[in-house]
């Protein structure tokens, strides 16, 4: 077998449908485009939201908000979290707190709030604590050390 002996499966290709070539073609004279307007001319192509010279909607629409490009994105997690993931006297770290499902991501850092009750002795290693979370931390017995 050669290369130039080579053909694709049968039914596995299509011939194009060679539109505007007469009556018999099914698709002749205007070739399925209708009769005049924007969209029967050559090189035709609006752009998606274009109205027809109408001012379109985005346009119509005031402008709200902005993102500041210097936001730092904190990962957090509460007391209640570590005390159901953690057995006493355990060492949290960032990356146990990934590896647990607690924090998807460390982002630009992981902060532990104090939304529930802690009962175990944990060593807690965050980037940032809040109050609250801090006093629950240490009441229970823990250590609390910031990165």
């Amino acid at each position: 077998m050669k290369l130039h002996e080579l053909s694709p499966v049968a039914g596995s290709t299509k011939e194009r449908k060679r539109i505007g070539r007469g009556p018999a073609s099914g698709q002749g004279k205007t070739a399925g485009k209708g009769h005049k307007g924007q969209k029967a001319r050559a090189g035709r192509g609006m752009q998606i939201g274009f109205e027809g010279g109408q001012m379109p909607l985005q346009r119509r629409i005031p402008k709200r908000g902005f993102n500041n490009i210097f936001a730092s994105e904190i990962a957090i997690v509460n007391v209640a979290a570590l005390d159901k993931a953690y057995e006493a006297g355990a060492i949290v770290t960032v990356d146990s707190l990934i590896e647990k499902g607690l924090v998807k991501k460390a982002l630009d850092g992981v902060k532990v709030l104090g939304h529930g009750e802690l009962t175990k002795a944990l060593t807690v290693q965050a980037n940032a604590f809040s109050e609250s979370a801090k006093q629950k931390i240490e009441a229970a017995g823990g250590k609390t050390e910031v990165l």
